[in-house]
């Protein structure tokens, strides 16, 4: 009868481990998706805020680059309060007019194309934004989704750990095991509701900071479904770094300096003021025009210097393009190679290796209800399985953010006619 017994339990925790592995809670809330995630990001992020300000700054910039100076209202009375005939006003000469300062050396053109390139800086830098921002939310995502993984598999193993003791129990009321079994049994059970606590924890961080960045909680179930994928990536064909954004950026800066270059220039040659006045001589009523031209006289400042710390700085951006092209270059490669390993990785370990562990399991846990093998043989296959479903749920974990990092890396910079919307 004991027999009997022990081999309709085995049955029975054979069929319900089986249903605890296949089987995910159920959940009738939609599945929040990375799109989804996104497009929530981008509708709140203050980085982005910050940069479409930057840009509205840039474009006012712009218009204050194209303004021409002011003219100036110039009055003027000589000749009062002195002595003798120039007592009082009855000598007293009265000029009032106009000054207009006429620029030269092509000052106002110089300051629109310095607006014109910190304008298009700006909105590279919205693009920049753009990408960290996607960059940051699909990351948070994949934590999240990672974390969710774990918290299934660690149930899953809860569950198991709890038939496993079940079994034991069973085989020690049938005198086919010691009770140091049973005991056993209960401290991986213990453990593995543990870990079943502490995966939740680090799920509800996850999710929290997850919906942190979207601007709302994350109430429904992730989209398993695409964490578990891996595509297909065969061998990675070179890319160009030219259009990326970290090159766009560097160019940007480059011509900016460039254009600082030429201001700094237009700087050396002296304005020229126009006057053009009225005066009344109080002491015979009259009046009379009053002309003149005022130049400044650059004796102590050139404007040499200006110019060679523009040049200065023009060569310094310069060489760090150059350096934004080898290291775009350069990391481009080791992501594109990070990216192929991390595939082959994530597909070896969730695909071959995972079901061989728990094939290995599932006949440790038949054998082991049948007599044929030890309780050290089941645990260290439990162990096995465990550890492979940590692992490939870490291999994806690694798949996915070196993925998202490549495509950071290789994010297109903005057309011209796009800067110029």
């Amino acid at each position: 009868m004991s027999r009997f017994l022990a081999a309709l339990l085995a049955v029975t925790s054979c069929a319900s481990i089986a249903h605890a592995q296949s089987s995910e809670p159920a959940s009738t809330s939609p599945s929040l998706t990375l799109e989804q995630a996104l497009a929530l990001a981008g509708a709140t992020a203050p980085t982005l805020e910050a940069a479409t300000a930057g840009v509205r700054a840039a474009e006012a910039a712009r218009t204050v680059a194209g303004y021409r100076p002011n003219p100036s209202i110039v009055a003027e009375t000589e000749n009062i309060a002195g002595s003798g005939q120039y007592r009082g006003l009855r000598s007293a000469e009265t000029t009032a007019g106009v000054a207009l300062p006429i620029e030269l050396g092509g000052k106002r053109s110089a300051r629109i194309a310095v607006a014109d390139a910190i304008g298009n800086r700006a909105r590279i830098g919205t693009a920049l934004a753009e990408a960290d921002l996607r960059l940051a939310v699909t990351q948070l995502y994949i934590q999240a989704a990672a974390a969710e993984r774990r918290l299934v598999t660690a149930r899953e193993q809860a569950g198991i750990a709890r038939e496993a003791l079940r079994a034991a129990g069973v085989r020690v009321q049938a005198g086919r095991a010691s009770p140091l079994e049973q005991q056993r049994a209960d401290v991986l059970r213990i453990n593995a509701e543990t870990a079943v606590e502490r995966a939740q924890r680090l799920a509800e961080v996850a999710r929290d900071n997850l919906a942190r960045r979207i601007g709302q909680s994350v109430t429904g179930p992730l989209d398993l479904a695409w964490y578990d994928r891996v595509e297909g990536f065969g061998p990675a064909r070179p890319i160009e770094p030219g259009g990326t954004l970290a090159l766009a950026a560097a160019r940007a800066d480059a011509t900016t300096a460039e254009a600082q270059v030429r201001l700094a220039r237009s700087q050396r040659v002296p304005d020229v003021t126009l006057s053009a006045s009225a005066r009344r001589l109080e002491a015979t009523n009259d009046v009379a025009a009053v002309f003149g031209v005022s130049i400044p006289f650059p004796v102590f400042n050139n404007g040499k210097a200006a110019v060679a710390q523009a040049r200065a700085q023009s060569d310094q951006a310069q060489a760090l393009r150059r350096a934004a092209e080898l290291d775009a270059a350069q990391d481009i490669a080791n992501a594109q190679a990070e990216v192929a390993n991390a595939a082959t990785s994530a597909r070896n370990a969730s695909g071959p290796v995972l079901a061989s562990a728990a094939e290995a399991a599932r006949i440790a846990r038949i054998g082991y209800r049948e007599g044929k093998f030890s309780q050290l043989d089941l645990l260290d296959a439990e162990r096995t399985l465990s550890e492979t479903r940590t692992a490939a749920i870490d291999a994806l974990a690694i798949y996915h953010d070196a993925k998202a990092r490549l495509e950071r890396l290789v994010a297109a910079a903005p057309s011209p006619e796009e800067n110029n919307q």
